[in-house]
């Protein structure tokens, strides 16, 4: 199964939310993921209710050395969950930007098995340094939620220009999928954000459309998913759509391995 990299350069565009209700998706069709916070605010963390201290947390990983299969927690509905920690934030000036620290958390995932094994869904932080470039060095996609909003339409540009400049890097093009979230067909702003993000990625803008939704929104207060919380609500439906959108597109289908000298670029 895939790494998924969720991300896009601008918060409150609902990666958290994503990588929730993708991950309760999953885990409704059978599969086990496993879901990285690799965000310093550690949302995904206090959603699920993992106890991550500074000890206990992927900051442990990077620090200590420590495997991840022994920091990874079940949470109380069952989404095993790495969680992070605000101490995550020191990462950039602790360990600095070179390839080391970058294809480090892919390193830790080759060799502990867990790359392929399972789909791995990442919270990414919306800062672009070594947390969010070691979710796309991980990762073998990218998923990036664009809220309907101008603000969060140039971020998706800006993700889409730091993906093309790793092109190099990676020896390869990150495959990449947009996805519309807080759309709301009553505006005409959304219905011109959505033919904005048509004209600029084509077909990897996603057809499903995430709408606001009071469901999606009082989930993580009750700390669920979407499908937990409100199965026949219009947010499950959107969450299940999309889940069966990217799916049918092989977005968690294991990728094909990269030149071998992308890990040591």
């Amino acid at each position: 199964m895939a790494c998924i990299a969720v991300f896009n350069q601008k918060g409150g565009v609902g990666k958290t939310t994503t990588v929730l209700n993708l991950a309760g998706a999953l885990r409704a069709a059978g599969l086990d993921p496993l879901a990285i916070d690799l965000d310093p605010q550690a949302h995904l963390t206090a959603v699920t209710a993992v106890a991550a201290t500074a000890e206990a947390s992927v900051y442990a990983f990077y620090r200590d050395g420590r495997p991840l299969s022994e920091l990874a927690q079940r949470s109380t509905s069952g989404l095993e969950v790495l969680g992070a920690h605000l101490e995550l934030a020191k990462v950039d000036t602790q360990f600095g930007k070179g390839p080391n620290v970058l294809n480090r958390l892919k390193s830790g995932l080759v060799r502990e098995s867990l790359n392929g094994t399972r789909p791995i869904l990442i919270d990414c932080c919306p800062m672009l340094g070594v947390l969010s470039l070691s979710a796309i060095f991980a990762a073998d996609r990218v998923l990036v939620p664009v809220s309907a909003d101008y603000l969060a339409v140039k971020g998706a540009a800006q993700v889409e220009r730091t993906l093309n400049a790793l092109q190099r890097v990676l020896g390869r093009r990150v495959e990449r999928r947009y996805v519309v979230t807080r759309f709301d067909g009553r505006r005409n702003m959304s219905w011109d954000i959505v033919e904005n993000l048509r004209e600029r990625f084509g077909a990897e803008l996603c057809e499903t459309r995430i709408a606001e939704n009071v469901s999606i929104a009082e989930s993580p207060y009750q700390g669920k998913d979407v499908f937990a919380h409100a199965p026949g609500s219009r947010g499950a439906a959107d969450y299940r759509a999309l889940f069966e959108e990217v799916s049918a597109a092989g977005f968690f289908a294991p990728a094909l391995a990269a030149p071998a000298h992308a890990a040591a670029a």
